[in-house]
């Protein structure tokens, strides 16, 4: 599928940029500050210490939503911890959440318990989009569908791939085994490996909603879009100044 120049002129409003790895700087999340406000990119997505000041920082740039991130890394927090952190979340002003399922009773068949900790985080977001994180990273083929399945069942908005933090990316053929599982019945977002442009793509075309991306490799796919757009790359905030970052995600 081709990609007009209107839609990579417009390609932040699929993206959320994200700064979630364990050794994140208060540097590089003023870069994801700056790259979401440049190129007005839907949303943000620190983690929970620094998401109050991310709001703070962007209540003037109405177009870019706060997630908070529920059960990170491994989904295995109790339903009240995830509960909790979701409510304080909205606290504090998030108006999307990335919640990670309990992958660990999902590969033991316990769908029961997976279901009923999506549901518990869905039920008190009241209405707020749930992105539920399968971790594909550590799930077959098979135990991807379920998950899927199991995902739409318990009410979330998006089937999201994973956290970033496994040892495998999300590939094309992730999303499309995602999207014959589940139709229309949600949106899908990717996040892991997404280093380029042309896997961004191709992830769209095979039916992706939305993109996770770490500050370094949005902001190189991102000017990559604007350029082939024929459009003026506009200077972000913070690029001369974050230091080394090493994007993982």
């Amino acid at each position: 599928m081709e990609h007009t120049e209107l839609e990579l002129a417009n390609i932040g409003r699929w993206v959320d940029v994200s700064a979630v790895r364990t050794d994140v700087t208060h540097d590089e999340v003023d870069l994801l500050i700056g790259i979401v406000k440049a190129y007005h990119c839907i949303c943000a997505s620190p983690m929970p210490y620094m998401t109050d000041y991310v709001i703070r920082e962007l209540k003037h740039t109405p177009d870019t939503v706060v997630t908070g991130v529920v059960g990170f890394p491994s989904g295995a927090d109790t339903v009240l911890m995830k509960v909790h952190t979701a409510r304080e979340m909205l606290e504090l002003g998030c108006r999307e959440l990335d919640m990670v399922i309990n992958v660990g009773a999902l590969k033991s068949g316990d769908t029961k318990r997976v279901v009923h900790d999506i549901q518990a985080v869905v039920d008190a977001a009241e209405g707020i989009p749930v992105k539920a994180i399968l971790e594909i990273a550590y799930l077959t083929d098979d135990e991807i569908r379920r998950g899927s399945e199991l995902v739409v069942s318990a009410g979330a908005a998006f089937v999201k791939t994973g956290t970033g933090w496994g040892p495998k990316p999300t590939t094309v053929e992730t999303i499309k085994l995602i999207r014959s599982t589940v139709g229309d019945a949600a949106q899908i977002k990717a996040a892991g490996g997404i280093r380029d442009l042309e896997t961004l793509l191709a992830m769209r075309s095979a039916g992706c909603d939305r993109f996770g991306i770490g500050v370094r490799s949005a902001l190189t796919i991102l000017e990559d879009a604007y350029t082939r757009a024929g459009l003026t790359i506009p200077e972000v905030d913070g690029v001369s100044s974050h230091g080394a970052v090493y994007d993982r995600y």
